[in-house]
């Protein structure tokens, strides 16, 4: 099972996964103004790749941007093409 967690500080930010309790994964952000997030850098271990684990760090901080009425650039590859392949998702961009 994947868990994700987030760590946000006044300038940056990350989302953590683990995966049956071991790290899995790390999403990080910086701030950008007090509306919006900027996802810079998405990482899996090799483990993990392809269980879902990065996508669950993704839809992770949509469900913030949308509790916190915040928008997100995903700079990220990895994160605009999640964003790309998942149109319900779109509405924080």
């Amino acid at each position: 099972m994947i868990e994700v967690t987030q760590n946000n500080r006044e300038t940056k930010g990350e989302f953590s996964a683990n995966f049956d309790g071991r790290p899995a994964g790390l999403m990080t952000y910086s701030w950008a103004g007090d509306d919006k997030i900027i996802i810079d850098h998405t990482e899996v271990e090799p483990a993990y790749n392809g269980k879902g684990v990065g996508k669950a760090m993704v839809y992770k901080a949509v469900e913030f941007a949308r509790e916190n009425n915040l928008k997100i650039i995903p700079l990220c590859p990895f994160a605009k093409a999640t964003f790309q392949k998942n149109e319900d998702i779109r509405d924080v961009l």
